[in-house]
């Protein structure tokens, strides 16, 4: 059983926002899922984790970043307005808003949480930066997570800036999808700081559990190994998934599930059932 709801940030930003297994909340644990670039809450494969992980006994919150590019249609990027003004920055800050309003009792009261969080692709490395400014996430599961913000060449850069923005084609929708130069600008201000992942990372001090396809194309499995690199190797588990790429298999509009996603549900609900205690 889902349930939407509507959320306000402190910027009077709408965040979008679906939870499976309100009968789990007094359960206090809960896993916060976060969508990559171009992801969105009801993308593939996320209506189906949250189901498979609410019905293993924990509270589930998919969620649109305000800026993601989707709106009042849920499915389609209807804003892309929007999309080409988001940044790292926003995304970490509004992941923290949803952790304080579950805290808060926004969605019904928890006493002594636990939260856990699994972010996909971009939404991987925003898991990683709130995980290590927020104290109360007790766990981190990264799926097919990328391990660097700056993606762009110089000459790529220089364009950006020259231009106000930068172009990005969706292949699924094929749409031309804008990115202002703002996004690179908090990139460059924040890398030493907010957005510094491998200081993150480094300085985690939590669990935390590194999934990712050996054929990804469009994350390259170094990022993972980059990632486990910087890890407390006590504190991380790393799985390869043979033969799979960025999202495991699965497609959009969602065509059902394969072993491949299984075995990455069932070892990220083992993960969570050994660290959300």
């Amino acid at each position: 059983m889902s349930k939407d709801f509507n959320f306000q940030t402190a910027e009077k930003q709408l965040i979008r926002i679906t939870t499976f297994g309100e009968k789990n909340i007094q359960s206090n644990k809960v896993i916060i899922f976060v969508h990559g670039f171009k992801g969105f809450k009801d993308w593939g494969f996320v209506p189906y984790l949250g189901n498979y992980l609410s019905d293993k006994g924990y509270f589930i919150v998919t969620f649109n970043f305000s800026h993601n590019g989707v709106g009042k249609s849920l499915l389609e990027f209807d804003e892309l307005d929007k999309f080409a003004q988001n940044t790292f920055s926003r995304e970490v800050n509004e992941l923290s808003e949803i952790i304080d309003a579950y805290k808060n009792g926004y969605f019904g009261q928890v006493e002594n949480p636990k939260i856990g969080i699994i972010g996909h692709s971009r939404g991987g490395a925003v898991a990683l930066l709130t995980s290590y400014l927020k104290l109360e996430i007790t766990s981190v599961t990264t799926w097919s997570a990328i391990s660097k913000l700056d993606r762009y060449s110089e000459r790529q850069k220089i364009d950006w800036k020259e231009k106000g923005f930068w172009e990005v084609l969706n292949s699924r929708t094929n749409q031309m999808m804008r990115l202002n130069v703002s996004l690179l600008e908090d990139i460059e201000n924040n890398k030493n700081g907010l957005l510094n992942i491998e200081k993150a990372v480094k300085e985690l001090n939590k669990p935390l559990l590194i999934v990712h396809g050996d054929q990804d194309l469009a994350v390259k499995i170094d990022e993972a190994e980059q990632i486990y690199e910087w890890s407390d190797k006590q504190k991380t588990e790393y799985l390869k998934i043979m033969k799979t790429g960025h999202t495991f298999d699965i497609v959009h509009p969602f065509e059902g599930s394969n072993s491949k996603f299984e075995r990455v549900l069932d070892s990220t609900n083992k993960f969570f059932q050994s660290n959300l205690k």
